[in-house]
């Protein structure tokens, strides 16, 4: 199957794109494209990774579902395009910088400007049906999304992985403290944010990592 990916990632992911989970899962998407309203636009699915190459990577920022919201997702996880509210999640995220590192709230919520730069935003399930939150659980984008942050695990050294919230946490069980920086923190949602989140330190704990590691700070 020709699927369309930054090309780094295509060469890495090949083997996962022939097997029968992605057929089958494929086949789901394209269904679902064409018989209900779906989040993000199609050619949006991978714009995590057309965003911040496997190279370029270095930080890892897991979400669970793309917003199912009209207007909200675009393949990047946490982030709105500009124009569009902050979610709650978001909203917590730019007040915890703000703690962390003094940054004034952004004009806008599209967090390309931090993708560009290294951070792999990446949901779990990258696909979702217009207001059904899970919708595409299940469906094989998880195995995907394993086989992608176990590609970056192994073959890659130094990269921070901000896991928030038990889900993020558990699915990145496999990766090695030795190898990388692992930072846990509640979910950003105002439903666990102010459990530890909001406090958490992760943004300067990740640049200060990565200048230790001689690697260009993230400028958030």
């Amino acid at each position: 199957m020709d699927v369309k990916i930054e090309e780094s990632w295509k060469e890495r992911l090949e083997e996962e794109f022939k097997k029968p989970y992605f057929d089958k899962l494929a086949e789901f998407i394209r269904s679902e494209y064409q018989n209900n309203q779906i989040f993000p636009k199609g050619k949006e699915i991978f714009n995590a990774f057309n965003h911040c190459s496997f190279e370029k990577t270095k930080v890892v920022i897991l979400g669970q579902d793309p917003y199912h919201g009209p207007g909200q997702a675009h393949g990047l996880s946490f982030s709105v395009r500009e124009g569009v509210p902050f979610p709650p999640s978001l909203l917590n995220i730019f007040k915890e910088l703000n703690r962390d590192l003094g940054l004034s709230i952004p004009s806008n919520g599209d967090l390309s400007r931090w993708a560009d730069q290294g951070v792999l935003l990446l949901n779990a399930t990258l696909t979702v049906r217009a207001h059904q939150a899970g919708s595409h659980q299940n469906q094989g984008w998880e195995i995907f999304t394993d086989a992608v942050i176990r590609k970056i695990a192994l073959e890659k050294e130094n990269v921070v992985f901000m896991l928030w919230g038990a889900y993020a946490q558990k699915k990145a069980a496999f990766i090695s403290d030795d190898k990388h920086l692992k930072l846990h923190a509640p979910h950003p949602s105002p439903l666990s944010a102010h459990r530890g989140f909001l406090g958490c330190g992760h943004f300067s704990k990740t640049n200060a990592y990565l200048k230790e590691k001689g690697l260009a700070a993230i400028n958030w």
